[in-house]
């Protein structure tokens, strides 16, 4: 990678993403792109930044072009509780950008990562261990956009030779940018409230085991993809990565190790639950680890100790 852009580089990956690609390539060699411009946002702020609608294929080859990029990290979307709300606005955003970006890809003959997700397995995928390569029938729609977007992403590098590679990504946990609708975003939110009002009202409910990765590994994970040796990757696209499974009374049990006095309760939402329902409770990432050496750093404890100090240096309390 020597010239790079970030689609969606405004939400929850994106925004620790850019910040490290910009440090790793030079600020000069990553031009990050989302559909909105904030004032004062240091994203916007810090380096080359694009407006950009990815759903517009002669605006998104136009910015690639100018820019002469070589690599396209493709974030846009809507995540599985939103999608769920929007399911036509989630195809049009999800799929018909990600056609685009592929297409930009194979005109400029550039690289090309975009995240799946566990949310791309469903209610007969094996829940424990689930493996790399298994039935995926799933019952959403951000499922659905999952799914077609990783045999889009194949077929792109078997049909054109676009250099196609990608992660499923399980829940994403960050003390950088909040979480924007997904089911996972509990994980997130508890922190938070642990240290504004030492209770938490989850709304996915107890004992719903679902795996879970620190933002910092997933950061590392996605440049540590893309830099592989290509020749040593058997599945390129979708690659199961985890960094823990855990359910809500034990990330609480965690957090009392800090906060003692932090009290737990539940308040079910019916949608994401549903949806959590149809996910793994662990998978299986021994492909990522064999083919490009992927590992984890974060465990539950470690990364617990990590947000709660984060926060707290944020003025979070």
């Amino acid at each position: 990678m020597k010239r790079i852009l970030v689609s969606g580089c405004l939400g929850q990956i994106g925004t620790e993403l850019v910040t490290k690609l910009r440090e790793v390539y030079g600020v000069d060699n990553v031009v990050a792109t989302d559909v909105r411009k904030p004032e004062g946002n240091p994203i916007v702020e810090g380096g080359i930044f694009e407006t950009l609608d990815v759903t517009n294929y002669d605006e998104f080859l136009s910015i690639a072009k100018k820019h002469e990029v070589d690599t396209i990290i493709h974030l846009a979307a809507l995540l599985s509780a939103v999608a769920e709300a929007k399911p036509q606005l989630a195809w049009t955003i999800n799929m018909g950008g990600l056609v685009n970006a592929l297409e930009v890809a194979r005109e400029l003959n550039c690289k090309f990562f975009t995240p799946s997700s566990i949310g791309a397995f469903g209610p007969s995928t094996p829940k424990v261990n689930t493996p790399q390569d298994t039935i995926q029938r799933p019952n959403t729609m951000y499922g659905v956009t999952k799914v077609s977007g990783e045999l889009l992403c194949d077929y792109y590098h078997s049909k054109y030779g676009v250099d196609t590679r990608g992660v499923r990504f399980p829940g994403l946990i960050s003390y950088v940018a909040l979480p924007g609708g997904g089911t996972t975003d509990y994980a997130v939110d508890i922190y938070y409230e642990a240290l504004k009002a030492g209770k938490y009202t989850s709304f996915i409910g107890k004992g719903t085991y679902m795996d879970m990765m620190y933002m910092p590994d997933a950061i590392n994970a996605i440049i540590t993809l893309m830099e592989a040796d290509p020749s040593k990757l058997k599945h390129r696209n979708a690659f199961n990565i985890t960094a823990m499974s855990f359910e809500p009374e034990q990330i609480a049990a965690e957090i009392r190790k800090h906060i003692p006095e932090f009290e737990m309760s539940y308040d079910v939402d019916p949608v994401r639950q549903g949806i959590a329902n149809t996910w793994p409770d662990s998978i299986d990432p021994s492909a990522a680890k064999e083919e490009w050496g992927f590992k984890a750093e974060y465990d539950l404890a470690k990364m617990t100790a990590d947000m709660l100090e984060k926060l707290k240096a944020k003025g979070i309390k």
